[in-house]
């Protein structure tokens, strides 16, 4: 299993590209970074870092890494927007973007914005229709898509990723959602803790077969908030804070094990968010150390 890292896009660019090149230079699978305009309350006025325009300077500052967003949504840009960005920021990167989408659901950004977020069907149809255009551009010459949100005629985009197939990656948990990932998606992606990955994933499975696809051909990545620590009072307090999204804190040998659970259940890769980085460069040095630890596992 492969571990990456998720920090966070509220610190200045001076420190979200010191901790980039840090990753780079270790053991760290991926970095990826959220797709978000405002910070969730109480902390909305939080200076936050536009996402395509942060990983373009990460693909240019970096040399080995994969990067992506986690997840962009589609009700932010246009698709025909978020694949032309892509392809030149995976021709940046040199081949190492991984493109994640989602079909949104911050209804406080797209208040805000004058955005339409709408309900969940229509969202879902919309998204569907979206990787339909992304797909569609960043591999064929000339892309049509007569949809009811979308519509492209005989849409050309060029210059193509540097990837012969660029990898999408789709956040997903419903019925629905995971059937799209079954048909367009190259990864998987969800919170959770490992029974309920469990349970999703033969959702997933069965989406696929239905179709005729191997499941085996989806990479599954999840992520839960972690701290590493020898303080069992502070982790405890760490697991307290955090309801439905069970963290996961303790030593380093302790978080490894914890992380290996996940292993059993299937998953690929496991994404470390950026939550406890109070402690700066000190936690961040027992985060590879659990790397390390979990790579030799």
């Amino acid at each position: 299993m492969r571990v990456s890292l998720w920090p966070s896009a509220n610190q200045p660019w001076d420190d979200l590209l010191a901790v980039a090149r840090h990753a780079d230079a270790g053991r760290w699978h991926r970095l990826y970074l959220e797709d978000h305009f405002i910070e969730h309350p109480p902390h909305a006025d939080r200076p936050l870092l536009e996402v395509t325009a942060a990983l373009s300077g990460l693909a240019a500052a970096t040399t080995r890494i994969g990067l992506g967003p986690l997840v962009m949504s589609v009700t932010y840009r246009h698709p025909a927007v978020i694949a032309n960005w892509a392809a030149a920021a995976d021709l940046i990167s040199h081949g190492r973007l991984v493109l994640g989408l989602g079909a949104g659901w911050e209804e406080l950004e797209h208040r805000a914005y004058g955005l339409r977020l709408g309900p969940l069907r229509e969202r879902v149809d919309r998204f569907e229709e979206g990787l339909q255009v992304v797909r569609g551009l960043l591999d064929t010459p000339r892309t049509t898509v007569s949809g009811r949100y979308y519509t492209l005629v005989d849409a050309a985009m060029e210059p193509k990723p540097a990837q012969a197939h660029l990898p999408l990656l789709v956040g997903a948990r419903g019925d629905r959602m995971l059937g799209l990932v079954a048909r367009y998606a190259d990864e998987w992606n969800m919170w959770s803790v490992p029974a309920e990955l469990q349970a999703r994933a033969e959702v997933l499975d069965a989406a696929c077969e239905r179709i005729g696809r191997d499941p085996a051909t989806i990479w599954r990545s999840t992520q839960a908030p972690v701290l590493v620590t020898n303080d069992p009072v502070r982790a405890e307090d760490f697991r307290a804070r955090i309801p439905g999204r069970a963290g996961i804190a303790g030593s380093v040998e302790q978080v490894a094990a914890a992380i290996a659970e996940y292993a059993e259940v299937g998953i690929d890769e496991f994404i470390i968010p950026d939550v406890a980085w109070a402690d700066g460069a000190e936690h961040l040095a027992a985060l590879d150390d659990l790397v390390d630890l979990v790579d030799r596992g």
